[in-house]
């Protein structure tokens, strides 16, 4: 099936008639439902000193810990933990895996011991992930959709576990069509995970709102993202807070949820299953009277 096979997909407003379902389930007891009527909310926990909302507000243990609770209590479904700062439009400093991990590690084992929902990783080097996965977390959450490091593929499928691949690129350059090279983009991704051994089931995609992408690219994704439908797979939100948002409503990184909140309420009506937030408790009320309505 192609994108321009999609108005068969269609119910007449974006939202497909039949969304994937999916159940996870891990050896420390933690499930998580993939399935239509109920989308679930990701809350971000960065431990990191620069990232573009929150860089630095969370780096020491007791305050990560003090927010991971604020989360779950606010309505978060799956905690995503970072320890380098990808930020959608550059000036992020890469850095070495070992530091990466010197942040992520010590703070990730304690979340594992006291969190009560899943907990996903949002690294793109493969190395990370496995030692993150050997301390027990259940997800990566990959943004180069496992074509940065040629060994990621390998350590989600060695370790069996659900993985986000998102749509990322070096420059701001499309083709003809933008969602026919998103989309391509994440049919390659899918096709890397499937070849090293991951069920097809446990793959969840992320156009990757922001990166490598105007806001005039975002808004035109935002407003087609029903056509990544076609390849079968949950499809995750990330907009919160991203500058996008700022652009459009002109408004500062601190101030900008509304925003967020309607490209939440437009995605879902679009077929997205799992949104990716800041502000927790407002987007799940959100979330929770859309899917109501539909």
């Amino acid at each position: 099936m192609n994108l321009q096979d999609r108005n068969s997909l269609d119910n007449g407003c974006g939202r497909s008639l039949s969304l994937p379902c999916r159940e996870y389930s891990w050896p420390d007891g933690k499930k998580l439902s993939i399935r239509p009527g109920k989308t679930l909310v990701m809350g971000i926990l960065n431990v990191t000193p620069d990232s573009f909302s929150d860089g630095g507000c969370y780096r020491k243990m007791d305050a990560a810990l003090r927010h991971m609770e604020t989360l779950i209590a606010d309505g978060a479904d799956i905690l995503d933990i970072g320890a380098e700062s990808t930020r959608p439009y550059g000036n992020s400093r890469e850095v070495s895996a070992m530091e990466e991990m010197d942040r992520l590690l010590p703070v990730l084992e304690k979340v594992l011991a006291a969190c009560p929902i899943p907990v996903s990783v949002d690294t793109y080097k493969a190395c990370v992930a496995d030692e993150a996965l050997k301390l027990g977390a259940h997800m990566i959450n990959d943004v180069w959709g496992l074509q940065r490091d040629p060994a990621m593929a390998a350590v989600v499928a060695r370790h069996d576990v659900p993985v986000i691949v998102m749509h990322n690129q070096q420059e701001a350059s499309y083709g003809e069509d933008l969602l026919l090279d998103v989309a391509g983009f994440l049919a390659r991704s899918i096709e890397l995970a499937v070849a090293a051994g991951l069920d097809r089931s446990k793959i969840i995609v992320d156009p990757g709102i922001g990166f490598a992408k105007t806001t005039a690219h975002n808004l035109e994704l935002m407003s087609r993202l029903e056509e990544l439908q076609v390849l079968d797979c949950p499809i995750l939100l990330g907009t919160s807070r991203k500058r996008f948002i700022g652009e459009v409503l002109d408004l500062p990184v601190t101030d900008r949820v509304e925003g967020t909140g309607a490209t939440v309420v437009l995605g879902i009506t679009k077929g997205v299953q799992l949104v990716r937030v800041h502000d927790v408790k407002e987007i799940a009320r959100m979330t929770k009277m859309t899917d109501a309505m539909l």
